[in-house]
């Protein structure tokens, strides 16, 4: 069977890796590359693809079958609207559009014209995530009460540096980082129907958020906490602990998240699961089995650009649909808002 043809549009870093693993993918095969930066001239050129300044240009040459958009956050909505209506499948990199209300415009877009649509929430496509989840639905854990997560890094000061807009409102972890955590506490732990926040910038002292303590209300009932911070020197981050970035150390003695529940508890990535052997018999003065739940680990965003693959072939439906990423988008706002606004914010 031929390789499905796809294009990326944007060849900065995220670009630069969606390019590199379309090119070795046995099932999908880089098709062109869309960038007007003088520096797109070299990528298009190490993998023999050709290269386009614009998407107009691209569509008027030879439309490939779905083209990947790792291009710059206000020109999501457009250029997904554009593909889109050209009768392209498309990938869209995270976050979904810069506001809540250009999501929705985008998603009411997408579901009028019947568009294949997936969201970069490569996180998904995790075999970490999928096993996880798998444990929570199984009820080893019994019902879920809480669960407790970290995103805490340091950010070098050339990465400020590199990105002056980084140091004002909107560059911050909660829109930069958080929406990856909000993604995957909702595979967990189901809808966040309210949140809460206080934010600091003490030690960078910028426009913009440096460390930020979050409460979550589930539909459940269950309760979370989260800690996400670019200046704490932590190894307690999706990135050092799964393995799933090679360019990024690993500890394997760390985890990001704990998932409690009336019978037991899950750590993850790790995946050290404490249980009571008899539910019958559960209390504090009781021990827990302990163990370690088995598990394959594979790069997720490979994995996403076979999905993607399958999606441009009308073999299934986009794993993070465009309502996925609005839903993402609009808790990470509300914890923005609780954050400036000193109040709970609840969610429809």
């Amino acid at each position: 069977m031929p390789k499905t043809r796809i294009a990326v549009a944007g060849a900065g870093l995220i670009g630069k890796t969606h390019i590199g693993i379309a090119h070795g993918s046995a099932t999908v095969a880089l098709a062109a590359v869309v960038d007007p930066s003088p520096g797109a001239v070299a990528v298009a050129a190490h993998y023999g693809v050709p290269l386009f300044p614009s998407l107009e240009h691209l569509l008027a040459a030879d439309r490939p079958e779905g083209i990947v958009l790792a291009t710059p956050n206000q020109l999501h909505v457009p250029q997904a609207q554009q593909c889109l209506q050209a009768g392209l499948a498309v990938l869209l990199e995270k976050p979904i559009a810069p506001t809540v209300a250009e999501a929705e415009l985008l998603v009411h877009c997408a579901e009028a014209l019947g568009g294949r649509l997936l969201i970069g929430h490569h996180r998904a496509h995790s075999p970490i995530m999928a096993k996880a989840r798998a444990v929570v639905e199984s009820g080893q854990l019994g019902r879920l009460v809480s669960v407790m997560g970290s995103a805490t890094f340091l950010k070098p000061d050339h990465y400020f540096d590199d990105g002056p807009w980084r140091r004002e409102p909107g560059g911050g972890p909660i829109l930069i980082n958080m929406i990856h955590e909000v993604h995957n506490l909702r595979l967990l732990c189901g809808e966040i129907v309210a949140v809460q926040a206080i934010a600091s910038n003490a030690v960078r002292g910028f426009a913009v958020e440096d460390t930020v303590a979050i409460t979550l209300q589930f539909a459940s009932g269950m309760l979370g906490s989260f800690m996400v911070s670019d200046t704490a020197a932590s190894a307690r981050n999706w990135e050092h602990t799964s393995r799933e970035n090679k360019a990024y150390p690993h500890y394997d003695d760390e985890d990001c998240y704990v998932l409690s529940g009336t019978n037991g508890s899950l750590a993850v990535p790790t995946m050290r699961l404490k249980t009571y052997p008899r539910p019958e018999d559960r209390s504090w003065w009781k021990g827990f089995e302990v163990g370690v739940v088995g598990m394959l680990r594979a790069d997720p965003l490979q994995r996403q650009m076979e999905h993607f693959g399958a999606v441009v072939r009308g073999e299934v439906q986009p794993l993070v649909s465009a309502r996925d990423g609005l839903h993402n988008l609009r808790v990470t706002e509300a914890i923005g808002e609780a954050a400036r606004s000193g109040r709970m914010v609840r969610l429809a």
